[in-house]
């Protein structure tokens, strides 16, 4: 018994080999020319199409993944090498000015004393008062002293009188030795007498001019132009002089004709001090005026306590303007450092190892040890380590490392 699959193979024999003329016959419409299937034809174009719309879906998706693999990788690539803003370093330093203050002090200043003993019998001049050398400034009452100046001068006229007998005798005694008429013992004794009444005498004298010096002390006079700026005493006051009393002040006398300023100059900017030199000084008491000083001298040493250089200004004074004890500021001028460049303080970079500024060299970020002279605040003078040709960067970030490749975007001129 034949299987499905041979009759199905004979089947298929006998409509391949069907007679064209059968075939005709069943169709007569399509002699002499093939027989087409116009559904079939139309499937055939609509899968065409429906492979061309996918085909192109999917190389459109394709180009989109590769388009934006491409920009990945860019952004990649740019994420990598950060962008930097340079700056390039201006060559020298500013001028730099300093304020240093300090107190106005008298060019002389001193207290009086009185040098002898008794009672103040009259003051001449008050505070404030503007005195010339040489004027009288008060008076002592010295009862004690008086007295004792008399007893002292009588006590020079006797040891004058007794000077006196004493050379009558001696030359008497000489005269007679000469005859024998005296023994040289009387004569040298007299002659011994007359050199003790000598020097008693001398001592009488000392001690009288002595006491007559006391006594002139008994008016005060002013030892130079000023004004009196204490008076610690007044009429009737017990005065006491001497070694073993305790000096009491009358009055205190300044000379503010010139003043002096002291000033601690810090060691750091000691090279700007020079003697000669005229400075500007400034008082709050008077806003918006400047005084001329001048640099005299300085202590020479630097005061290890402080750190500082001791500096004397003297400014002049000739309308009284300037009042001793007076709160001023004293302006210096530092001068710039040759070879140095000024940058932006936001270019620096504080590490472990020391202060650096990052450079951009060939497209790579380089951090340069800087060495710092002055800080002007919002930049800072650099004496080592940069040059005006090279390109700093402008707020370095603390993650930067040296030879990190780096893109310029933007560069700022000096």
């Amino acid at each position: 018994m034949p299987s499905a699959t041979e009759n199905s193979m004979t089947t298929v024999a006998n409509e391949t080999h069907t007679p064209r003329s059968q075939t005709a016959e069943q169709n007569p419409g399509a002699a002499g020319a093939p027989q087409q299937d116009p559904g079939g034809r139309g499937r055939t174009w609509l899968a065409i199409i429906v492979l061309a719309v996918v085909a192109v879906a999917i190389y459109a998706g394709i180009r989109a993944r590769a388009q934006a693999e491409a920009k990945l990788a860019h952004a990649t690539a740019l994420s990598s090498v950060p962008p930097v803003d340079v700056v390039y370093p201006r060559l020298g330093s500013a001028s730099q000015e300093i304020a240093l203050p300090g107190n106005m002090q008298p060019y002389i200043d001193t207290p009086i004393y009185a040098r002898t003993s008794g009672y103040l019998r009259k003051w001449y001049f008050d505070i404030g008062a503007h005195v010339r050398k040489g004027q009288l400034l008060a008076t002592i009452e010295t009862p004690e002293l008086d007295q004792q100046l008399a007893q002292a001068k009588a006590q020079l006229k006797n040891a004058q009188a007794n000077l006196q007998l004493a050379q009558i005798t001696a030359a008497r005694w000489q005269h007679l030795l000469k005859t024998n008429s005296v023994s040289q013992q009387s004569t040298d004794q007299a002659v011994s007498d007359l050199a003790s009444k000598q020097a008693i005498l001398a001592s009488n004298e000392a001690n009288v001019r002595r006491l007559e010096q006391l006594q002139a002390y008994e008016n005060i006079y002013a030892p130079f132009d000023g004004v009196i700026t204490q008076r610690k005493t007044d009429i009737g006051d017990l005065i006491q002089a001497g070694e073993n009393n305790p000096p009491q002040e009358l009055f205190h006398l300044a000379s503010i004709r010139t003043l002096r300023v002291y000033i601690p100059v810090p060691e750091v900017y000691t090279d700007a001090v020079r003697t000669g030199e005229k400075v500007a000084i400034t008082l709050d008491e008077y806003p918006g005026r400047t005084f001329t000083g001048t640099l005299v001298r300085n202590s020479d040493a630097i005061d290890m306590a402080t750190r500082t250089l001791n500096v004397e200004v003297d400014v002049a004074n000739p309308d009284g303007l300037l009042r001793p004890g007076s709160y001023a500021f004293v302006h210096l001028t530092v001068p710039p450092v040759a070879g140095a460049v000024t940058i932006p303080s936001n270019t620096l970079l504080f590490r472990s190892e020391g202060l650096r500024a990052g450079v951009v060299r060939d497209g790579h970020a380089h951090l340069v040890p800087i060495t710092i002279g002055h800080d002007y605040g919002s930049s800072v003078e650099v004496v080592s380590g940069l040059k005006p040709t090279d390109a700093v960067i402008l707020d370095p970030s603390d993650s930067l490392e040296d030879g990190q490749p780096v893109q310029v975007v933007r560069s700022a001129q000096p």
